[in-house]
């Protein structure tokens, strides 16, 4: 598994006032908390941040977050962004411990569409029922991602989440709620045509 390092630094100063502050001076403010320790304030440079939560591991990897040397394991659990501007406000990171199994979502990868049998039929739409699974599994076992090949794919098929191949170590706590929770993921049909319904012959219409 990759390791992904996020530099951040100790925030001494709380409140909105502070927070308009550091963001000004290009820093972003944030939070770690969790893993039977408490809550810490710090905070991070804007730039390299903005390019780091471009990727997709950013949201679903564990992050070493470096305090000065000091690395704590971390999952993403919350950002804020500005509403227009391209700029991060604030974030939450979650301490995890190596050996306790975690819940978090992971994105789906859709591979091979255009090699299916569906994706070569014309008036055939694949649906992408879902974009991202909950999974359950240790620390070291997270996936950044889950790939669905979809090479086999064909028209009227469906691929639920039981269908889905899933690293070792790794479950999907809905499956465990029953049936009514298999879930379709991908959906592959015929696109709908809708015409409107000819008026009967000699029809007129009512006043």
């Amino acid at each position: 598994m990759a390791t992904h390092v996020i530099n951040v630094e100790r925030r001494e100063d709380e409140g909105k006032g502070a927070s308009r502050r550091l963001r000004r001076d290009g820093k972003v403010p944030a939070i770690v908390y969790g893993g039977g320790l408490n809550p810490v304030n710090i905070q991070l440079n804007h730039e390299p941040l903005w390019l780091a939560q471009q990727n997709e591991w950013f949201y679903s990897s564990i992050l070493d977050l470096s305090l000065n040397g000091d690395v704590q394991k971390v999952l993403l659990r919350d950002m804020q962004r500005h509403p227009y501007k391209q700029q991060v406000m604030h974030l939450d990171f979650q301490r995890v411990n190596e050996n306790e199994v975690l819940r978090t979502a992971v994105q789906l990868h859709f591979v091979n569409a255009e090699k299916s049998t569906a994706g070569k039929t014309a008036g055939v739409v694949i649906m992408h029922e879902l974009t991202e699974v909950t999974v359950s599994c240790l620390p070291k076992d997270l996936p950044e991602a889950i790939e669905v090949d979809l090479s086999e794919l064909a028209v009227g098929d469906v691929i639920h989440l039981s269908g889905l191949k899933l690293p070792a170590g790794v479950e999907l706590p809905e499956l465990k709620l029953g049936a009514d929770h298999d879930v379709a993921v991908v959906v592959a049909k015929h696109a709908r045509v809708e015409e409107e319904a000819p008026a009967a012959e000699g029809e007129e219409e009512k006043k």
